[in-house]
């Protein structure tokens, strides 16, 4: 994007910014050039055609079809044009690449509570590499929030009971703001952190340095033992429950007809509402879990049970 108008808005520091900066460009130009022939034709009009005499009156004009199709085809061609483009870059912000770097994101009343896989946590800061897709796997534990990133042009609500998700990747080093861009309470306003964006080296030896950190699927391994889900699913098929070995992304039947690709969502969905899908073949026996683990423990879970190869 030329000079000239980058200091209209934000760094652009990701690969999806400079697309949505053309699309609200071209936004901009189509209303704004729409909104000014049309003021400027009611001017002239307005004094052109004013009347003169008390008696004047305008000419009665039947309408010309043609001139109503051009009104009608034009803009309709425009508007769809403008939400092909946006569709496109939609589906590609919603599409992550193969081999993200994953990252679980907790809002909190009033902080941002992150954690790496390989155990590392972080509140109101983030440290990611350059050049490298990370993918946000995204919870509440209490209200709505957003994840607002203005220099990656990235926005997602932050849901409390289930997961949302949005990728980016990270063109330049360097510190950016993250907001929440949902009201949610008094101390909205003070939800800000930062975005540490470093080189792939120097992100290697941050993580070095946080090596003292448990990964997260040794710290999902403890809470799975505790919990004592190993009496009921072990790596095989048993009557009391279905094999968790290679079940991440598979498709699972389930009972009562339809089947579920079992991502991130379905599984918590299991542990804390058992009850709502069941797998084919079994009865509705497992309890629930919901209390009895914090956010960061399911999480840690999850990643557990994604580990799990056959």
């Amino acid at each position: 994007m030329p000079e000239w108008i980058t200091w209209l808005f934000p760094d652009q520091a990701s690969t999806i910014a400079p697309k949505v900066d053309w699309l609200y460009l071209a936004l901009i130009l189509v209303t704004g050039s729409v909104a000014l022939l049309i003021f400027t034709l009611i001017t002239v009009y307005s004094i052109r055609y004013r009347r003169r005499r008390i008696d004047q009156r305008g000419a009665h004009i039947e309408g010309f079809v043609p001139l109503e199709l051009f009104w009608a085809v034009i803009p309709f061609l425009i508007f769809m044009g403008i939400f092909a483009w946006g569709g496109v870059i939609y589906y590609e912000r919603s599409s992550p690449p193969k081999g993200t770097i994953d990252i679980y994101v907790v809002g909190k009343q009033w902080m941002w509570k992150l954690q790496h896989l390989e155990g590392p946590r972080e509140i109101n800061q983030l440290h990611i590499p350059a050049g490298y897709p990370v993918r946000l796997l995204m919870t509440s534990q209490d209200v709505i929030h957003s994840f607002y990133v203005p220099a990656f042009r990235i926005k997602q609500d932050v849901l409390p009971g289930r997961y949302t998700s949005q990728w980016f990747q990270a063109t330049k080093p360097g510190r950016y703001h993250l907001f929440c861009a949902e009201y949610c309470g008094t101390e909205h306003s003070r939800m800000i952190g930062t975005i540490e964006v470093m080189r792939q080296e120097d992100f290697q030896q941050w993580i070095e340095a946080q090596r003292a950190t448990q990964p997260m699927k040794s710290s999902g391994k403890e809470v799975f033992a505790r919990l004592g889900c190993d009496s009921c699913h072990s790596s095989t098929d048993t009557p009391l429950g279905p094999s968790l070995h290679n079940v991440y992304q598979r498709k699972t039947s389930l009972k009562g007809g339809g089947s579920i690709v079992a991502d991130e969502s379905y599984l918590r969905e299991s542990i804390l509402n058992p009850a709502d899908r069941i797998v084919h073949g079994y009865q509705s026996t497992m309890p629930t879990y919901r209390g009895q683990i914090s956010d960061e423990q399911l999480n840690e879970l999850i990643e557990y049970i994604k580990s799990l190869k056959r």
